[in-house]
């Protein structure tokens, strides 16, 4: 595990189930584009074979110096040797997976509102995602829509934790998004399904 305190990327690349090419591929292509972090969000599978695409999948990362966080289980996490976990509002609470993956480990937690971005703070969260901007194809049982004035209502709290806006961004939104005062951005399916990742990735690029 590496140590959370390290330098958040302004922008997270998630990978996704129906991109059109398996997880693996997915991450092989974004760290040739040169994302420097991943998030592996296997959906499908099972617990075993989600491990095996994460431990190729950290190796491939660790020779670009990379971060690479596995979505919704610490247990893949700890045993893959990736950077961290992210969790869902679902998944384990921040403070059990920090028992499980050390003080050092990133751990990501998924807010939709004010008051579970404060909570997530208080549990010792590396970062928030905050979302979703709007409608996204990539995530299933969406929660609701916060657009700009959801994302004010957060980053008015002026927490201490980073916030990563997700959901539905196209490259338009940037300028907008980064202006309400999030810390960066995280995409999915405008990078990893397009015909060409490299040229998507550059778009979004800092």
């Amino acid at each position: 595990m590496r140590s959370k305190h390290i330098i958040l990327s302004k922008l997270h690349i998630l990978t996704w189930d129906k991109a059109g090419i398996s997880h693996l591929e997915q991450v092989r292509q974004l760290l040739n584009a040169g994302a420097d972090w991943i998030q592996l969000r296997q959906k499908s599978g099972t617990e075993q074979e989600k491990l095996l695409v994460a431990k190729e999948a950290v190796k491939l990362a660790q020779k670009y110096n990379a971060i690479l966080i596995i979505n919704d289980s610490p247990q893949i996490a700890l045993e893959s040797g990736a950077s961290g976990v992210h969790l869902g509002q679902t998944d384990m609470p921040p403070l059990e997976a920090r028992k499980i993956l050390g003080k050092e480990a990133i751990i990501g937690g998924t807010a939709n509102t004010p008051e579970q971005a404060k909570q997530l703070e208080a549990e010792g969260c590396s970062y928030i995602g905050l979302g979703p901007w709007r409608t996204t194809q990539t995530k299933e049982n969406l929660s609701e829509v916060l657009g700009e004035s959801g994302i004010k209502k957060v980053t008015s709290l002026r927490l201490n934790t980073p916030i990563i806006a997700i959901g539905g961004i196209s490259p338009q939104d940037i300028p907008k998004i980064l202006s309400l005062g999030v810390h960066g951005i995280a995409i999915s399916s405008y990078i990893v399904a397009a015909k060409n990742i490299k040229e998507a990735f550059s778009i979004f690029k800092p």
